[in-house]
This record gives structure tokens, C-alpha cells and sequence, in this order.
């Protein structure tokens, strides 16, 4: 990735391309194919939330998008009070048509950035799907993960599914070759161009170690590790009772 950190695309640049993005993206098999397994990092985030939260009362979706997510948890246990924050008013309108159809419990949504909107904690689990990746330099990382915690409810917990870079040079080369690789035979060369350019002009992924090794020193004292191909993963952690 060569834009430096302060030429990024801005939060308004950001929420302009969801916008038109939002009839793609509410099929999880067909929107999110630029992510690698997306349909099984979906399934494990949430069976995650699930085995790892003794109680779902209350659920917070971070960069909701359509709602995929929210949805897929809906499926698995039933209705929950559900508070979906996104950039974009189009991609909450289709996550809240979407939720309210099925959620029996009330759903609200939020537009705005989810490190400054109002928000009603405590969160049973949190959910952070192809998000994280906007953040900026350490400290804007730093605060963010600060916030998700004193978010999370007692014994909750927070998933999360992103790209993601590697510790070193080396492997971030190979893997990103590898990526590459995928996208061509998704579709071809000028698909794998078209997603490198908007990845290195908005986002600033990284590592899962890095990623980590924050959630613990925000106050997590438990993470784990659910699925890594390529620059994508998926892994979360456990808030203390």
C-alpha cells in the first residue's frame, strides 16, 4: 500500500461508495466476494458470539451494512434488541427493512461514525464486519478498541471479520500475491486492479497479532482466533463477568 495515512479516503469519500452499494451487498454470497470465505466467517462470528455469551439480550453491528450479519444471528437464536451503525443511510434503511421483518424485539439504527455516534450500552455482543480497516494511526486504533470495550456488557463479547496485513514484509508480499491470485480467477485482472486501487486509497488494515495483543490491553482477557486465509480474518474476544 503506497497513500500515506493522511491522503486516506475521508469518512464522506467512505459512506459515497456504500451508498451505491447497497443491493450488492445485502447477498453475502454475492457482495462481499472481494472478501475470501466470507460466508464462513460470517458462520463462525456468530456461532462464536453465540457458544462464548450466555445471555443475548442486546447486540450492537458495527458498520452494519445491509445487515448480514445481524441476520445471520437472528437465525440462530432468535429475536434481540439490536442497535445497527453504519456510514451510509441507504445501507441502514435496507439492513432495517431486512431486521424489523424478523426481529421481534425493537431495532434502531444510527447513522454516523461508531467511534463518536451516541450509543446505549452495555452490548451483550458486538459485532465489527469489514470495518476495523478504516481506522487510522495507533491512537485512533487504540480508542476505538477502548470505546468497544466499555461497550461490551459483562461476560459479553466482540467479533470481528476484516482484512487484515502480516508482521512482515516477506509474507505480506506472498499473501498479497496470493489475494491477487484469487481475485483474477474470481473474475480477471482488471477486477484485481480495480480492488487494490480502492484498498490502498481507504483502507489501513492490520495484523491479527497486532489487533490482538490490543484487545488484551484494552481489558480483554480472553481473544481467539476463528479463521485466517490470506489478508482476511476472523477472531474476537470475551469480556470478563
Amino acid at each position: 500500500m503506497t497513500t500515506p495515512l493522511k491522503a486516506k479516503s475521508s469518512i464522506e469519500d467512505i459512506r459515497k461508495r456504500f451508498d451505491a452499494e447497497v443491493e450488492r451487498f445485502t447477498n453475502i454470497e454475492t457482495g462481499q466476494t472481494a472478501t475470501m470465505d466470507a460466508p464462513l466467517v460470517m458462520d463462525l462470528i456468530t456461532k462464536a458470539a453465540v457458544a462464548s455469551t450466555p445471555r443475548i439480550e442486546k447486540v450492537l453491528d458495527i458498520g452494519c451494512g445491509a445487515g448480514n450479519n445481524t441476520m445471520k444471528l437472528l437465525k440462530l437464536i432468535g429475536s434481540f434488541d439490536c442497535d445497527l451503525v453504519d456510514l451510509s443511510s441507504k445501507m441502514l434503511e435496507k439492513a432495517r427493512q431486512r431486521i424489523t421483518a424478523v426481529n421481534k424485539k425493537t431495532t434502531r439504527i444510527i447513522q454516523g461514525d461508531f467511534r463518536t455516534v451516541n450509543l446505549n450500552p452495555p452490548y451483550d455482543v458486538i459485532i465489527a464486519a469489514a470495518v476495523l480497516h478504516h481506522l487510522r494511526d495507533d491512537r485512533d486504533w487504540e480508542n476505538a478498541f477502548t470505546r468497544i470495550y466499555s461497550l461490551t456488557a459483562p461476560g459479553g463479547s466482540f467479533w470481528i471479520t476484516d482484512l487484515i496485513k502480516h508482521e512482515t514484509d516477506p509474507v505480506q508480499s506472498f499473501m498479497w500475491k496470493r489475494y491477487g491470485e484469487y481475485l483474477t480467477a474470481l473474475q480477471d485482472q482488471y477486477y484485481r486492479d480495480e480492488v487494490f486501487a480502492y484498498i490502498d486509497k481507504e483502507d489501513s488494515p492490520r495484523s491479527v497479532i497486532y489487533q490482538l495483543d490490543l484487545l488484551r490491553r484494552v481489558g480483554f482477557k480472553h481473544v481467539e482466533v476463528l479463521h485466517k486465509n490470506g489478508p482476511c480474518a476472523a477472531f474476537g474476544a470475551i469480556k470478563e463477568g
